[in-house]
């Protein structure tokens, strides 16, 4: 079966070398967005899929609209069975939607119609939610609104950042998904309609994301944490400098003598750790990062750093 994979970031790699592996396939091209600048020199960086694609020895075509004349033209000169998309970051139009014979195909990291957009994996963490999946789907021409193939469940831990989750989702998504391909081809994929009454959609995931507001509750800081590492990082102020926050931890043991104000440090040393008030709990920060230093521990970073009793995180 004559395949077009449609991918950019690292999340759809996984799948590009499971279908790669199977022999049932065939990647005739491999479709990705153009090189961005990036890093300190902000020299042009290819995207992890083309790195990977040019690996495996797969031809490359780099757009910044698969609906323009000179990729439909290539598309359907390829005549594909299927056109896989995964997290490739362009909406297909009509005409690429109906060339492929047997259909676009798109893998999803959440269990439709739940989390549709473009950051599922974060927003499940943000919201502090238990359980998450990937899903597979026929696409048609809203974002996300195609018929279900199939779903996997997959359960969010406690201690998963949008990194480890990435890595798990990737990795069921990449073997669900070539499944749902060997399943076309045989003819037997189901088709089911989703219920669009229920569909949620995640919010856009920038830098402010990742600002802490400490009147929000221990709980929504802890997801918060988690739910924007590796990127965009939690972060707040300290002495006007900007300090990221990469690993916390709820204090329910921990009882202060008197109230204090949402921001303020109410313990500081290696003993008992360096705990926060919030709107609602005590939260410990456990892994931090001052602006142009390397990530560290607190216990570390107490004996280096003077942090007094009193002083608020802004």
């Amino acid at each position: 079966m004559k395949i077009v994979y449609m991918g950019t970031p690292d999340f759809s790699v996984y799948s590009l070398e499971r279908i790669f592996e199977c022999r049932d396939f065939s990647i005739e091209l491999v479709v990705t967005q153009p090189d961005r600048p990036g890093g300190r020199g902000q020299k042009l960086q290819p995207s992890p899929v083309k790195i990977r694609a040019e690996e495996l020895g797969l031809k490359v075509f780099q757009t910044d609209n698969v609906n323009k004349d000179d990729f439909i033209e290539v598309l359907k000169e390829i005549a594909p069975d299927v056109v896989v998309v995964v997290a490739f970051g362009q909406k297909l139009g009509p005409v690429v939607l109906n060339t492929p014979v047997k259909g676009c195909v798109n893998l999803h990291a959440s269990l439709l119609p739940e989390y549709r957009g473009a950051s599922p994996i974060h927003q499940a963490i943000l919201d502090g939610r238990e359980l998450t999946g990937v899903t597979t789907m026929y696409m048609a021409e809203g974002w996300d609104t195609g018929d279900i193939i199939y779903m996997r469940e997959v359960r969010i831990e406690p201690e998963d950042t949008v990194g480890t989750l990435h890595d798990k989702l990737a990795e069921i998504g990449a073997d669900l998904l070539v499944k749902t391909l060997q399943d076309i081809k045989k003819g037997t994929a189901p088709r089911t309609e989703q219920d669009h009454t229920r569909a949620t959609y995640t919010r856009k995931v920038d830098k402010t994301t990742g600002k802490i507001d400490w009147k929000a509750s221990a709980q929504t800081i802890y997801n918060q944490v988690r739910g924007t590492n590796p990127w965009p990082g939690a972060y707040t102020y300290y002495q006007g400098e900007i300090l990221k926050i990469w690993k916390t931890r709820i204090r329910d043991d921990y009882h202060p003598s008197t109230p204090q104000n949402a921001g303020v440090i109410l313990n500081a040393d290696s003993k008992n750790g360096l705990l926060v008030q919030t709107g609602d709990g005590i939260i410990e920060i456990e892994e931090l990062q001052l602006s142009g230093r390397k990530k560290m521990s607190v216990k570390d970073f107490l004996h280096g750093y003077t942090i007094k009793t009193g002083e608020e995180f802004a």
